[in-house]
């Protein structure tokens, strides 16, 4: 008899893999139906619907720690939400049923339906806030960049690391007002930016493979929910990021402490972000470089996802065609 060579698995079991892909391409699929309407809510709320729907229908005993909506009074899967069937392991559910709403609604690249689970306890449990991040690929020494460095100083070092020149670096960065000071410093040392303008978790995951996607490094300031989605992703891919919430004022201060962080300037590792072992899926909703959209005929619906496991360390890429399109509406 064979004997399998897969590592002993302990916590998740490895058929929430598959099962998550479902939940991702439910969204998916509902919110692309809205796409370039012109209405992010309802494109918004489409995919929660959907998402919640499909969460609920897991073997787990799941809670929300991050949600969508306190920011932006959006549709949301709020917070401490208890989702599943309360038959299975008790886990941690990180989310964005739309991550990228306004660029659903403009039908333009890179938005997705994003989910990570852990078991419980090890996933940052934070609120809804601004987040500030760096991050990078694979295959460089520990502590490259840093946070706390200048992005002049992260570039050069990145640059030295792969054994290139800063002119052939390039930062992908939210295309945000908040960002021009950072914009210019990158321009000014010579290195290139690509300007996104929404869709950080697929940002950040472009820097895993610079080849493909031309991207090195991510810099800037967007959700705390994407940055531990990112962290969720790149923990099963592989790569380094750092992230330090903006609590910037009292409410966001006291919000934190409710949810337990006690220090409003620490920097968190990728590993504080997302512990343990973490399940990944994403399902893109419009084309992009990451994933393809999803595609609608008459007689079926094609989506493409990928679905990670830190635990193992395997991708998996899933191009599924529907032929039971009513099942979908």
């Amino acid at each position: 008899m064979l004997k399998s060579t897969e590592p002993a698995l302990n916590g998740l079991d490895r058929i929430l893999t598959l099962e998550l892909v479902r939940v991702t391409e439910r969204a998916a699929v509902s919110a692309a139906r809205l796409r370039g309407r012109g209405d992010e809510k309802a494109a918004d709320q489409a995919a929660v619907d959907a998402m919640r729907q499909e969460l609920n229908q897991l073997p787990i005993n799941g809670t929300v720690v991050i949600g969508e909506g306190e920011r932006d009074e959006a549709p949301m899967l709020y917070i401490g939400e208890e989702v599943g069937t309360k038959n299975g392991p008790m886990v941690d559910i990180a989310l964005d049923p739309l991550e990228g709403t306004t660029i659903c609604a403009k039908n333009q690249p890179n938005s997705l339906a994003v989910i990570a689970i852990a078991e419980k306890g090890n996933l940052l449990y934070a609120p809804d806030v601004y987040m500030e991040k760096i991050a990078i690929g694979p295959g460089y020494p520990k502590g490259v960049v840093d946070i706390d460095a200048s992005p002049a100083d992260n570039i050069r070092a990145l640059a030295k690391a792969k054994g290139e020149t800063v002119n052939q670096i390039t930062a992908c960065v939210m295309d945000r007002p908040r960002h021009a000071g950072l914009i210019e410093e990158i321009r000014m040392i010579g290195a290139s930016i690509c300007l996104i303008g929404d869709g950080d978790v697929a940002g950040v995951i472009h820097t895993t493979d610079s080849y493909e996607t031309g991207i090195d490094i991510y810099m800037g300031i967007g959700g705390a929910p994407e940055g531990v989605l990112a962290a969720a992703a790149l923990r099963c891919i592989g790569g380094q990021m750092q992230g330090r919430l903006q609590l910037n004022t009292e409410e966001k201060i006291v919000r934190a402490a409710r949810m337990g962080i006690s220090d409003p300037e620490k920097v968190y590792d990728m590993e504080e972000m997302a512990k343990g072992d973490v399940l990944f899926a994403a399902t893109g909703v419009t084309d992009g470089n990451l994933l393809s959209g999803v595609k609608f005929t008459r007689s079926f619906i094609e989506t493409d996802t990928v679905v990670m496991r830190s635990h193992t360390g395997t991708i998996r890429n899933i191009r599924a065609r529907h032929q039971n399109v009513e099942k979908f509406r």
